[in-house]
């Protein structure tokens, strides 16, 4: 990926379309901007994510579906292709953190029962933001974290973090 080898302020559109096998007017028709490319880039992310949780979560219910969505969590964070601009590209990481965080808010919060649903899911946002932009290999730890946040008792849990 040009972006993973470039980084945000190297990216050259040239090169994108390049490895896209697309002419330059072509890519800019779509993505008028690097910016534009990505947000694009965010976006599809943001479809992986939606479409993994809900495969993990699929025939689930109660604890065992909010414990799949953790788990998820922290295998998809792991596995994130933009991961590495956590360093070379802050503001842009920040920026789309600014635009994920209450999406993803709003769905762990549908997935937590209780009258505290809506602030241990912000909990649980909050945490693994924070794994995201500071980085950990201890995924156990990791989901212990977010179990306890989100009220899963970590010795009912369903099922072990799965490999990535």
């Amino acid at each position: 990926m040009v972006l993973a080898r470039s980084g945000r302020k190297r990216l050259m559109v040239s090169e994108v379309a390049a490895e896209a096998k697309v002419s330059r007017p072509t890519l800019y028709r779509y993505f008028p901007s690097k910016e534009a490319l990505l947000d694009a880039f965010g976006l599809y992310e943001q479809d992986n994510f939606d479409a993994g949780i809900s495969s993990e979560m699929a025939g689930l219910r109660g604890h065992q579906r909010l414990d799949a969505a953790l788990q998820f969590v922290v295998a998809f964070q792991r596995t994130y292709s933009l991961g590495f601009l956590v360093d070379t590209e802050p503001e842009h990481v920040l920026a789309q953190m600014k635009r994920v965080m209450p999406i993803l808010h709003g769905r762990i919060a549908r997935l937590i029962q209780g009258e505290n649903a809506d602030l241990a899911a912000a909990t649980v946002v909050r945490v693994a933001v924070c794994h995201y932009l500071v980085g950990d290999d201890d995924r156990e730890q990791f989901l212990a974290e977010l179990r306890y946040a989100a009220g899963i008792n970590p010795l009912r849990a369903s099922r072990p973090a799965t490999a990535s």
